[in-house]
């Protein structure tokens, strides 16, 4: 490895770490993930592996890696690669004893890497106007259940969508326990969302889970979404989507676990 990329404070969402990776063409991406269970080192944590293409790794790779990691005799550390600056955006070289070239550490934004890529799939021109437009306003709420996305949230849909007004946030803070929350976005766990729009004068409303690739989809008074019901959605209206518009579809899936279809 002669270089890593690492997001401002070490955060990052599962679909951003995709999007950097193929984004820089990096060889792959290490997650550092608790997913839906809290961090820390008496908690559930994982480890994941997304390869060139920015999709998880195919069994074959990741036995490959359990096999090779058996057979480690040693580890090396280097006691120099401390304090770095995580939240101040520039690159950082080592000279490592034994290496020809310097490594490298480049500190970078993804919530601005995965906003532009929203911004070339989606039309934020059409989406601003539905919340704040011509036909009035649409109020949304969006709950990030304390975990990864709230900054992704708070970026799209305050500043670049300019909807503060009628897009009301919950939870946005990271907090590495979830603020003592299972963020699962379902019935269940995400009950505060639920009462939010059976209560409130709310058109939709979501909720993400601790790394950003489930969602959970309401409407108005609280109609729930099934996932299988979104892709329908989606794949009904792909005419209208920017990016699905220049390069056409090549085919539709969805989680096997989570489906109820």
């Amino acid at each position: 490895v002669k270089k890593l990329l690492i997001a401002r404070d070490g955060i990052m969402s599962t679909p951003a770490v995709s999007c950097v990776i193929r984004k820089y063409g990096t060889d792959g991406g290490i997650i550092l993930t608790a997913s839906h269970n809290p961090g820390g080192i008496d908690n559930d944590f994982g480890v994941k592996f997304n390869i060139a293409n920015g999709g998880p790794a195919p069994e074959a790779v990741t036995n490959s890696v359990y096999n090779k990691s058996r057979e480690l005799k040693n580890i090396r550390l280097c006691p120099t690669l401390i304090n770095i600056d995580l939240l101040t955006l520039g690159k950082h070289t080592f000279e490592i004893e034994g290496r020809s070239t310097p490594f490298e550490i480049e500190i970078i934004d993804s919530v601005d890497d995965y906003v532009q890529l929203m911004k070339e799939i989606f039309d934020f021109d059409k989406i601003r106007n539905l919340l704040n437009g011509d036909h009035g306003k649409f109020p949304i709420m969006i709950n990030a259940l304390s975990g990864v996305m709230g900054p992704y949230v708070l970026r799209i849909f305050h500043q670049e969508l300019n909807a503060k007004d009628v897009v009301t946030v919950k939870n946005c803070e990271n907090l590495e326990d979830f603020g003592g929350r299972h963020p699962d976005p379902n019935l269940t766990y995400a009950h505060e969302l639920v009462e939010d729009m059976e209560h409130g004068d709310y058109e939709f409303g979501a909720a993400f889970d601790g790394d950003g690739d489930r969602n959970m989809i309401l409407g108005k008074h609280g109609f729930f979404v099934t996932p299988c019901d979104s892709l329908a959605v989606l794949a009904a209206n792909l005419q209208v989507i920017p990016y699905f518009q220049k390069h056409g579809v090549c085919g539709y899936a969805r989680s096997m676990p989570t489906s109820g279809a």
